[in-house]
């Protein structure tokens, strides 16, 4: 394992937001650049990602001390994992390193986007909530899951049960079910089991098409809600108006601020990042401005290649627009 970063220090205490979903390195295909496809001559970059992750290094480059909670390996890809986390200002000591191989995603085509995952045994499965510092739960505010690891055994459980248990002390649960094609089969009973703990989900219009096929978009959305009608639920559409619909019955809808669009990555992870930031930050706000200010971070993060995370300043500058 190459030298790695140990980031900064959070010796004062605990981060008060944990983000505990994949962690992973996407591998993605792009066309040569004389313009010939990509299979004729493959390229290949390695991107750090995972949807938990980016949702982590969203809030923390907002402002709020942070952690991603997980596990990865002792490789090159996990290196510059670290050194990302480190980068972004996670607190290091929820994240645990194995002697097992990397999680990847392998992104052989991106218009329109087919991927497989690379990650039987790998370090990610690894992970153990019994290893993390102790006292962190005491700080904890909020709680973030979803996406692969969710279906990804034994992490899969292991999540389900820390998700279970931060609910049970009091930790409000964030949880984007952020739809792969591993949730093709059985995904149905994780969702309900987390929907139910959840006091806010987060979907898109493309997670409820393939997550009640054959549903219209409205009954998909009664369908969501009907899994926890306590629940805020938020609801993106990419440049579309999105709805929030709160627990207490009020139904908003709001349009995202117009950007010159460089490509989507991430925008969904920076969106309920921002989200989950402003509810931390300012829990005075009324739930309009809170939407408002998640809609401006996800559309923040479209203005730049690859999964950017926005900082304040780059939101604020859409709201005030």
């Amino acid at each position: 394992m190459s030298t790695c970063n140990t980031g900064p220090d959070f010796s004062s205490g605990f981060p008060a937001f944990v983000s505990a979903g994949d962690i992973l390195t996407d591998l993605v295909r792009t066309p040569a650049p004389d313009g010939t496809p990509a299979h004729a001559d493959s390229q290949w970059r390695a991107h750090p990602g995972g949807a938990g992750w980016n949702v982590a290094r969203a809030v923390a480059r907002l402002g709020l001390p942070t952690a991603c909670v997980g596990s990865l390996g002792t490789d090159n890809f996990s290196d510059e994992l670290w050194n990302a986390s480190v980068a972004a200002g996670l607190d290091m000591r929820f994240m645990q390193r194995v002697e097992r191989p990397p999680l990847l995603a392998i992104v052989h085509e991106t218009h329109p986007p087919a991927y497989y995952f690379i990650g039987e045994q790998s370090a990610d499965l690894a992970f153990d909530p019994a290893k993390l510092p102790e006292g962190w739960r005491a700080q904890a505010k909020w709680a973030h899951f979803g996406c692969i690891s969710l279906v990804r055994q034994p992490l899969g459980e292991t999540l389900a049960t820390l998700a279970a248990e931060l609910r049970a002390a009091g930790v409000k649960i964030s949880f984007d079910p952020n739809y792969r094609n591993l949730m093709a089969h059985g995904y149905e009973p994780i969702l309900r089991r987390m929907a139910a703990l959840a006091d806010l989900i987060k979907v898109s219009d493309e997670d409820l098409r393939m997550l009640f096929p054959g549903q219209s978009e409205a009954e998909a959305i009664a369908s969501v809600r009907a899994l926890n009608p306590a629940a805020t639920v938020l609801v993106t559409r990419g440049a579309q108006a999105a709805s929030l619909y709160t627990a207490g019955g009020e139904v908003l809808e709001a349009a995202p601020p117009r950007v010159e669009v460089a490509d989507t990555v991430g925008a969904g992870d920076a969106s309920i990042g921002g989200l989950l930031f402003s509810l931390m930050s300012t829990p005075q706000r009324t739930w309009r401005q809170h939407l408002a200010f998640a809609l401006a971070a996800g559309a923040a993060a479209c203005r730049r290649p690859g999964a950017h995370s926005p900082t304040l300043d780059e939101v604020v500058a859409l709201l005030a627009d």
